[in-house]
Order: structure tokens, then sequence, then C-alpha cells
């Protein structure tokens, strides 16, 4: 990890870490990335991993990093590998979703706000048939 060096208001020099916390934001991104898709709210994330709704939002806002006991908790929980939370992680750190990353994700906001059961099955079936055609061609 690169140190880089900053001026106080008061003229005096500290250091600190460059990069640790964009990683934190960056792996608490992709934490709600998956937890949306799950059509998860926060409050039962955080009861799946044994932690406050407070502890789950400042995970995910990278507020506070994640431990490595943790961070495993948290893939098993969502069904991924743990180093689905780094894929993407360019050198400067910041998360750039792809457009289809995008789309997935608002994709996916938008079928959890889907309130009955029959219309979520039928955006499921159209998906599937479209698919199917593409497919065929």
């Amino acid at each position: 990890m690169v140190a880089t060096t900053m001026q106080t208001r008061t003229g005096a020099t500290t250091s600190r870490r460059a990069r640790a916390e964009d990683v934190d934001r960056y792996v608490g991104a992709r934490v709600r990335q998956r937890r949306v898709m799950l059509g998860l709210t926060q409050q039962q994330m955080a009861d799946l991993i044994g932690v406050t709704y407070q502890q789950a939002h400042k995970y995910e806002k990278g507020i506070n990093r994640v431990a490595a006991g943790r961070l495993y908790q948290m893939a098993r929980v969502l069904g991924v590998d743990i180093g689905y939370f780094f894929e993407g992680l360019n050198g400067d750190g910041a998360f750039h979703a792809s457009p289809q990353q995008r789309m997935l994700l608002d994709l996916a906001r938008n079928f959890v706000s889907i309130r009955t059961r029959r219309h979520q099955e039928a955006v499921c079936t159209l998906a599937r048939a479209l698919t199917i055609d593409d497919k065929a061609e």
C-alpha cells in the first residue's frame, strides 16, 4: 500500500494510506450489489451475518472495514466466492460498472419492487422466452 503525505490546516504533515478506503468502498459496493440482486434488505443481510443494521450499512458504504472472517461469512450468505468482492477492481481502486452490470442492477431493483408473485413469474417467463429466441437465431 502506498502512503501519501497530506498537509493539515495548521501546516503539520500527516501520512495516510492512499487506497485502503477506496478498496473498502469498492468491496462495500459489491456486497450491496449482490444483496440487491438477491432481493435482500439491509436488515435481512445484517440478520444473516449476525450484525446490526447499522453495521451492515457501514460495511456497504465502506465506512467500516470488513474483517476477513466476516467477508467469508458474507460470501457464503450471498452465494459467491470471496474473490467476487474484488472482481473488476481497477488500479485506481474505483468501481467502474459495465453497462451490462448497470442494467442487471436496475433489473434486480425493479424486479424486487414487483409486488405480486404472478407478475414476477411472468417477468421470469419472458426472460426465458427471450433467451430461447436468441439461441434459435
